[in-house]
């Protein structure tokens, strides 16, 4: 039979009553098609060039190099380029924000920061809007390069940011949307507060951080944040302090009700999705381009799109952003 990786033999077995279907190469078939896509699929797992070849080579007893590998993937560079240029909704009425952390072999291999950003639209759905690659660490100057490139590809509003505390960057949010409702994420927070915690006192003290991000309103928060601090200041004065100076925008939480406070007040949307990605590129040691680690990820993305649902709580969720955003917010079909 040939192939696009060239001849293979296919031996199909005989019954008397000629009822057996081959699944892989349909009966009469001279020609086993979708090779490529075989390989991009593979790849989009995680798998390396060279297992992808040893894959080949044990179910279909083709031999590919992995240059032919490379030039089968390499052909996905032009979606993917028509991919992050695509034009964008106008509004997005949450978007999260978060990096993931690629190995790049630049000289020496050095940790580099790939840009995530994903959307919950105006119906529901989710949408990665793009994947930019830093260089050193993650940045809020680099962010507000990555959120003008989403402000000139068409959102002209966002309705929520929701992301970690990183030094600047509602600043930079504030530049690209200045109407945009920042949201620090409170699991982010709980991390570092629980960093200066020893390991005796830390399921004692998570209560007493949970009630002030779970009260009913900001005042009643701002009270439990004094309790707290009355309670462990002395031991661990850092924890109040940290909490104080993010106050800013922790309080935006608290003007919303449940269905909505259930979205914004961590990133896990997005690092559920970073989580995803890493379950991928964690079988590769490194990768030799910021150009290769974005095509791998980019595929991951692709695949995993595939499984995504729209959350149980938007239905709920929609009526409250649009009385609370007003014409800001216009539900539409997509």
């Amino acid at each position: 039979m040939l192939t696009e990786v060239g001849p293979v033999d296919v031996a199909v077995p005989r019954d008397r009553e000629g009822t057996f279907a081959p699944a892989i190469v349909p009966k009469r078939s001279r020609r086993l098609g979708g090779v490529e896509d075989l390989v991009i699929s593979l790849s989009a797992k995680g798998l390396t060039h060279g297992e992808i070849c040893a894959h080949l080579a044990e179910v279909y007893g083709a031999e590919v190099s992995k240059d032919r590998i490379t030039a089968i993937t390499d052909r996905v560079m032009d979606g993917m380029a028509e991919w992050q240029n695509r034009p964008l909704d106008a509004v997005y009425p949450v978007v999260f924000i978060d990096c993931i952390h690629v190995k790049i072999r630049d000289g020496q291999v050095a940790n580099r920061p790939i840009y995530v950003a994903l959307a919950v639209t105006v119906d529901g759905g989710r949408d990665v809007l793009g994947l930019w690659a830093g260089d050193g660490g993650e940045g809020a100057k680099w962010w507000l390069r990555v959120l003008t490139e989403i402000r000139n590809r068409g959102v002209g509003d966002v309705c929520m940011v929701v992301c970690d505390g990183l030094k600047g960057l509602p600043d930079a949010i504030g530049e690209v949307w200045p109407q945009a409702v920042v949201q620090t994420c409170i699991i982010h927070l709980i991390r570092n507060s629980l960093a200066f915690v020893s390991w005796k006192d830390r399921k004692i003290i998570m209560p007493d951080l949970k009630a002030i991000y779970r009260a009913e309103t900001a005042a009643a928060a701002l009270a439990q944040l004094d309790a707290f601090e009355a309670k462990w200041g002395k031991r661990y004065p850092a924890i109040g302090q940290a909490w104080r100076r993010a106050w800013e925008h922790v309080v935006p939480l608290f003007a919303f009700p449940p269905a909505i406070r259930k979205m914004i007040y961590t990133t896990n949307a997005v690092e559920s999705l970073n989580r995803s990605l890493r379950k991928i590129i964690k079988t590769r040691g490194s990768f030799p381009t910021d150009e290769a680690a974005l095509k791998l990820l980019f595929l991951a993305i692709r695949n995993a799109g595939l499984r995504w649902c729209r959350p149980i709580e938007w239905t709920a969720a929609m009526g409250q952003f649009a009385i609370l955003f007003g014409d800001r917010f216009e539900p539409s079909a997509r």
